[in-house]
């Protein structure tokens, strides 16, 4: 049984989105299955911090969870910042449930237990100076980051972060993402959204000065759609 992440799927089934004519997107999708396939065994997880689809709506959104549905391994997917398909919890385990998802759980608030470790995290957000919509959005999402690690710890579990946004990127960092994850002893920090060579290039891996956690970039195009194994 191992742990896997990758995040930043960006499937479009239903959805004219097609991520193929980006530099290093061709035949994303039938590379990521057959990646996934040959990594990722049935009782295995994979943790999936946004961007999972393009949809709009469930509807639209129904193809997309199909096909992660059919791939090996449970699955736990957070919210990423194109994810416009995103609804109340409630509503979206219906969704799951109604269409027998089985093997996808969704990340809100919570942790789910991996051994000795709890899996949590939360979109996150991108700090720019001067823009108060964004203050309001990054105290919430540090909430709901505490939140998901504190019911770790609760728990008795060591938490590891799933995130969409990069804490720190380019010189920005999120200050109050990172001092909640300093409070808790965070090990390590996985995030996704960075796409592109150039993107990732400028990804922080591995420690900074000031924090204990390993940052980790996770985003498919990065790991050329191989989810990548957790190794503790």
């Amino acid at each position: 049984m191992s742990l896997f992440a990758i995040s930043d799927l960006h499937l479009s089934l239903s959805s004219d989105k097609p991520m193929d004519k980006f530099g290093g997107w061709e035949n994303y999708m039938s590379r990521l299955e057959e990646n996934w396939r040959n990594a990722v065994a049935a009782d295995d997880t994979v943790v999936i911090p946004g961007d999972v689809s393009w949809a709009m709506d469930f509807a639209a959104a129904k193809a997309d969870f199909a096909f992660l549905d059919s791939l090996p391994g449970t699955k736990i997917v957070g919210k990423g910042n194109h994810d416009y398909w995103w609804s109340s919890l409630n509503k979206i385990n219906t969704f799951l449930s109604d269409n027998n998802f089985n093997s996808i759980k969704i990340l809100h608030n919570n942790h789910y237990a991996y051994g000795d470790y709890g899996i949590c995290g939360t979109r996150g957000w991108i700090n720019e100076k001067g823009e108060p919509a964004d203050a309001k959005i990054l105290t919430r999402e540090t909430f709901r980051l505490e939140r998901s690690i504190k019911s770790a710890v609760s728990a008795g579990l060591t938490p590891l972060v799933f995130i969409h946004y990069p804490p720190i990127y380019i010189g920005e960092l999120n200050i109050d993402i990172l001092q909640v994850m300093k409070s808790y002893n965070i090990e390590r920090c996985y995030y996704g959204h960075l796409h592109g060579e150039h993107s990732h290039k400028k990804a922080i891996l591995g420690k900074i000065d000031g924090y204990s956690m390993i940052f980790e970039l996770i985003s498919s195009d990065y790991l050329l759609f191989k989810p990548k194994k957790v190794v503790f």
